[in-house]
């Protein structure tokens, strides 16, 4: 399958840049260009702020269940599209093929899931204390328009949380969506665009994220922001946000802690675990990353690690049997090589991988360093790559201190056969979703965000329509 150029959508039109600028777009597989993506501009962000309030106006005066309709056409597209969009999304991501296909498939899910829940946005009659004649009422109208920034590991996960939560609540949206993989979100806002979406109701722009971001986010039109990213960008955006009264949501970085208790069932943990942290070369927000283990399962875990992560193909994502993919790009492979000679030097030891692999793509051996000291980066900064560091601990309390100690709050993990200490390790380990003796599970139905400096507010659940409504209240006398 030929790999397209990607355009914007402004107005319910596929079209160039104004200027007629464009970026390149590579194969992290073989570093070669393999596209290009249109590159938006002042004037043409400007088209797309006022094509979405007229977006939203329609929208917003559709019918709950009509909304839903289009929403789910959309749904449907999407599969009957997966196995192409799962092409290009390897393509210019590098993810293998089966991950590619279970993301497009997962966006469907997502999309019926809120076009569902859509129809479940209530208000409520509150009696009066005052008069029997007092009809009070609390609304629920749509926030506005919204402009949601989203990042190129899951370049259509993404974008399909935002998006559904925003149009099922009413809203519109312009999506700035990643320039290093711009074709998978494209395909997933022509789904809409097919499935008879009004014209507005959502854009797509590509750009240079700061004079996108700094042009957006003051905008009178823009109302809601939503980013998923790093930290210390999201604290950017939620300041610029924040100067101009913009509701926010943040899903930002993590460093999940993994705990594997005494008791564990150290097979289940390192199948789970394992899968979770090779899973798109461990380019993932919500991947293990501090694995802590029972000093007396140490060993055994070790070796159970290393055997499960030696059996991975890593290979270009289009060849048949790859189990992992290229990292996205070549600064992730300097990270991955930085990350590891820190480790070392500290005292850690090399149990597997650390190297790169050829000297074509970004290719990067699954790594598995042990007795790692809490002092080396790897067990402070997120290394967002295919390294697991391993260290031992001899209480659960120990454990636990050091899954809380960083400012990370995003997701964790944990292995135990007892009920006691699942109790515990559910109440104090500080981090918005937790899955224990299990991969991580993430399902539209559950909330989906972080604590801490991992952001706030949900991209999941009945909690993510929420902050695309404004409840007012509203009170009627009758006379």
């Amino acid at each position: 399958m030929t790999y397209p150029n990607t355009q914007l959508f402004i107005n319910g039109q596929w079209c160039d840049a104004a200027a007629g600028e464009s970026l390149a777009v590579f194969n992290p597989a073989t570093g070669k260009e393999i596209g290009r993506v249109a590159h938006a501009r002042v004037p043409d962000l400007d088209r797309a702020l006022q094509a979405a309030q007229k977006g939203f106006e329609i929208w917003r005066d559709m019918l709950p269940v009509e909304r839903s309709k289009i929403m789910r056409k959309a749904a449907s597209l999407m599969r009957e599209r997966a196995s192409d969009i799962a092409v290009m999304l390897t393509q210019e991501q590098g993810k293998p093929l089966m991950e590619a296909k279970v993301e497009a498939m997962s966006a469907a899910d997502i999309i019926e899931w809120f076009a569902d829940e859509g129809m479940r946005v209530y208000g409520r009659i509150v009696p009066s204390r005052f008069n029997l004649s007092v009809r009070q009422m609390v609304i629920k109208d749509p926030v506005g328009v919204v402009a949601a920034f989203t990042p190129w590991n899951f370049p259509i996960n993404q974008v399909v949380r935002k998006m559904s939560a925003a149009l099922a609540s009413g809203c519109s949206m312009i999506v700035k969506a990643p320039e290093e993989t711009p074709a998978a979100p494209a395909a997933l806002i022509r789904a809409f665009s097919d499935a008879g979406l009004p014209e507005g109701v959502l854009g797509l722009v590509y750009g240079t994220p700061a004079e996108i971001s700094n042009y957006l986010i003051p905008h009178p039109i823009v109302r809601k922001v939503t980013f998923t990213g790093s930290t210390p960008v999201g604290k950017q955006l939620a300041g610029l946000a924040g100067q101009h009264m913009k509701r926010v949501t943040m899903e930002l970085g993590g460093h999940a802690p993994v705990i594997v208790a005494e008791d564990a069932d150290i097979v289940l943990a390192v199948k789970s675990a394992g899968a979770a942290k090779f899973r798109n070369a461990g380019q993932v927000c919500i991947a293990p990353t501090r694995f802590l283990v029972h000093e007396s399962i140490k060993k055994e875990f070790v070796a159970e690690m290393v055997k499960f992560t030696q059996g991975l193909k890593v290979g270009n994502g289009t060849a048949e049997g790859t189990t992992m993919g290229p990292l996205a790009n070549a600064r992730r492979v300097t990270a991955m090589a930085e990350f590891t000679a820190d480790a070392i030097k500290h005292g850690a030891q090399l149990e597997t991988g650390g190297e790169r692999i050829g000297s074509e793509g970004n290719f990067w051996q699954p790594t598995i360093l042990t007795d790692v000291p809490l002092h080396a980066k790897v067990f402070n900064d997120e290394p967002f790559g295919p390294m697991a560091a391993i260290r031992s601990f001899n209480t659960l309390d120990e454990a636990i201190t050091e899954a809380n100690r960083l400012a990370f709050g995003l997701a964790g993990y944990a292995f135990t056969k007892s009920l006691k200490n699942a109790d515990l390790l559910a109440r104090r380990v500080e981090v918005g979703m937790l899955w224990m003796n299990m991969p991580a599970m993430p399902s539209a139905e559950m909330p989906f965000g972080g604590i801490k400096d991992s952001g706030y507010g949900s991209e999941g659940g009945p909690e993510a329509m929420e902050a695309y409504l404004n409840a007012r209240s509203v009170a009627i006398m009758n006379v």
